[in-house]
């Protein structure tokens, strides 16, 4: 059962229900949503894309965008395992993660060859997610420790002649999972608030440049118990052996306790931390052709406990539970990340499109128990898009992005797992007027399915003992929907 703990913590690596990377999200605009290919654009959402590119705004003045996104996702885990009572020993454990208002707002100034900016918005973190059946680790993990105490219990010289003279020791020896309920639940709740103030500086008609820094601020919750009692006929016979054997009554409360349960474990935990992201960016100009790349440096994020509950009965279980005593630490940076990206007028102010790549170096941002080891590569992100002008009114635009994690079978797990994915956005924009622009914008993510098979012979399912083979499918959906109002004054 010490394995349901180690997989509590990762909890605090739950990947983002938005796009980017595995720790950052890159849909900060609805201009992105619909377009997604954002890293060579010189409008408002530049500020967050394409930073240097400010410099290059068509408008003197203050420029404002306010943009509102809502996001609804599945994180699914089809488990295979021995000892699940049901048909094929395979269970479906479902989870719901949702954000329904994603807010983010872009502020510029621009006077000249320079421009200030700044920026808000939810730059990393998975939302909210809940497993309100628990999690497959959970009740494998509970199963097979029931099953290998029991089964030695079995073995035990001292209780053979009690196994052969009363059919109700031989029964609980091992004990199946027909003989006891288990009920459990997990939500977490991961934000990474994003703060970023910066300025960039057009050296001459070609050429910009910027300088910033973003604030993150996180905050999470974790919240999750796990209740395990014996079914009536159970907990009348333990009553009855307790009586009749005496002898056996150390062996009998360590499975049922006098509170009637096998097992309880409950976990209210907040966490916050900070942590500061500089970020430089150029931008190159030349008739039809923008080329532009950004560069942000890997922020040192280290999260602080303040817990509210911490139950593990019995009491020997606690000490798996230390990473989320009050006051513990646990690393979470955030890496750095290179955006290059290049635009193109195919038609002057009428047809646009731009191609981008991003790269997250995940394997040198210290997760928990150093779990960025485990990936193969940093995430690599291909982005493509277009963007026409139907007339000065209506623009329409379309967008696709790539996502390969890197992903291992050690990294995968049930409390923080990835797929890679393909996403496609499309959307419009409406000028209401030469200073106020709306736009609306929706994109999903199609997500390849992750299987990850566990023989015996190299650990079993999820390393829990006994080794007993097992598989997990691990599959996700996402669909995000957005509507902002651009404004120049």
């Amino acid at each position: 059962m010490k394995k349901i703990y180690t997989l509590l913590t990762m909890m605090a690596a739950t990947t983002t229900v938005w796009a980017g990377g595995l720790l950052h999200n890159t849909n900060q605009s609805i201009a992105w949503q619909r377009m997604m290919a954002r890293g060579a654009t010189n409008d408002i959402d530049a500020i967050y894309s394409n930073p240097a590119g400010t410099a290059f705004l068509d408008h003197e003045g203050w420029s404002l965008s306010l943009n509102i996104q809502s996001a609804s996702q599945h994180r699914d885990v089809l488990a295979t395992f021995p000892l699940f009572p049901t048909e094929d020993h395979t269970k479906l454990y479902e989870g719901k993660a949702s954000a329904p208002v994603i807010p983010s707002l872009y502020a510029a100034y621009k006077r000249g060859k320079l421009t200030y900016s700044a920026f808000f918005g939810f730059t990393g973190g998975g939302g909210k997610c809940s497993f309100t059946s628990g999690l497959p680790i959970f009740d494998a993990s509970i199963m097979a420790g029931i099953y290998n105490t029991t089964g030695q219990l079995a073995q035990n010289p001292a209780l053979q002649p009690l196994i052969a003279a009363d059919p109700r020791v031989a029964a609980m020896l091992p004990l199946m999972p027909d003989k006891y309920d288990i009920s459990s639940s997990m939500k977490g709740r991961q934000y990474i608030y994003g703060f970023q103030l910066g300025a960039a500086y057009q050296f001459n008609k070609h050429w910009s440049a910027f300088l910033g820094l973003r604030l993150n601020y996180f905050d999470g919750n974790y919240n999750g118990f796990v209740k395990v009692q014996p079914k009536p006929e159970l907990a009348q016979a333990v009553q009855q052996l307790t009586l009749a054997y005496p002898a056996l009554a150390p062996t009998l409360s360590g499975l049922v306790n006098e509170n009637g349960e096998m097992a309880n474990i409950a976990l209210d935990c907040n966490q916050t931390g900070w942590g500061v992201t500089p970020i430089v960016s150029v931008n190159y100009k030349t008739g039809p052709l923008t080329l532009a790349a950004k560069y942000e440096f890997k922020t040192n994020l280290s999260i602080e406990n303040d817990t509210k509950t911490l139950t593990a009965e019995p009491a020997a279980f606690e000490t798996a539970l230390n990473d989320y005593k009050d006051g513990v630490n646990t690393p979470s940076d955030l890496p750095s990340v290179l955006y290059v990206a290049a635009g193109y007028e195919i038609i002057p102010d009428k047809l646009r499109a731009a191609v981008e790549y991003h790269f997250y170096d995940d394997k040198h941002a210290e997760m928990a128990k150093d779990k960025q080891k485990a990936l193969r590569h940093g995430t690599h992100e291909v982005l493509a898009g277009l963007e026409w002008d139907i007339n000065r009114m209506f623009t329409v635009s379309g967008g696709f992005q790539n996502t390969d994690y890197g992903l291992t079978d050690t990294y995968q797990t049930h409390t923080s797992f990835s797929c890679d994915s393909y996403s496609l956005g499309f959307g419009g924009a409406v000028n209401l007027t030469e200073k106020l622009r709306v736009n609306v914008g929706y994109f999903w993510t199609t997500y390849k399915d992750y299987t990850k098979n566990m023989p015996a012979e190299t650990g079993g399912y999820q390393g829990i003992s006994p080794q007993l083979p097992g598989k997990d499918v691990y599959s996700r959906t996402n669909k995000v929907f957005g509507i902002g109002v651009d404004y120049k004054f």
